[in-house]
């Protein structure tokens, strides 16, 4: 779990993993404005190496929303990148979830990555993103609860904080 004193440190992974403030930026209001969000970081000797967050989601379709999290970002120190990090934090974070009974996770992200945890296309199950233009195979789901697939359609929302990044 990420603690207080690693949050300068978190910043500087995002920043240094995507190039640009954006995510970091994102990371530090959601840490402020959204209790709900399950913020993991690797450490190596003391030293933040890695990040992940995961903050709630909603799909909506004619019969209401369903609550579950999307997962962004996630990063890693570039000199640290292709080292199993980043799937450790993935795999942490989805076993946290799943004991706290959530129902599914949605990531935009990359097509060869993410399956690799069991993320699908989530056109599969008639689940669409929020914002266009968005590759049909980037826009996945990890159902962990499988009784939801009844009504599992409509259109899946991160929170606003994320608009800006797209």
């Amino acid at each position: 779990m990420e603690k207080p004193e690693d949050h300068a440190t978190v910043r500087i992974v995002n920043e240094q993993a995507f190039g640009q403030p954006l995510e970091a930026n994102i990371v530090e209001t959601l840490r402020w404005d959204c209790s709900e969000a399950l913020s993991l970081v690797a450490d190596e000797t003391g030293e933040v190496i890695g990040h992940i967050m995961f903050t709630p989601a909603t799909i909506e379709n004619q019969s209401g929303k369903m609550k579950g999290m999307g997962l962004a970002p996630m990063a890693v120190l570039p000199a640290r990148q292709r080292q199993g990090i980043g799937s450790k934090l993935v795999k942490q974070g989805l076993r946290i979830l799943q004991d706290r009974g959530c129902p599914f996770v949605i990531v935009l992200g990359h097509p060869e990555y993410y399956p690799r945890f069991g993320f699908e296309m989530a056109s599969k199950y008639g689940v669409t993103s929020q914002w266009e233009g968005i590759p049909d195979d980037a826009f996945m789901i990890l159902i962990i609860d499988k009784s939801i697939l009844p009504n599992l359609s409509g259109v899946a929302r991160y929170r606003d904080e994320f608009n800006d990044a797209i």
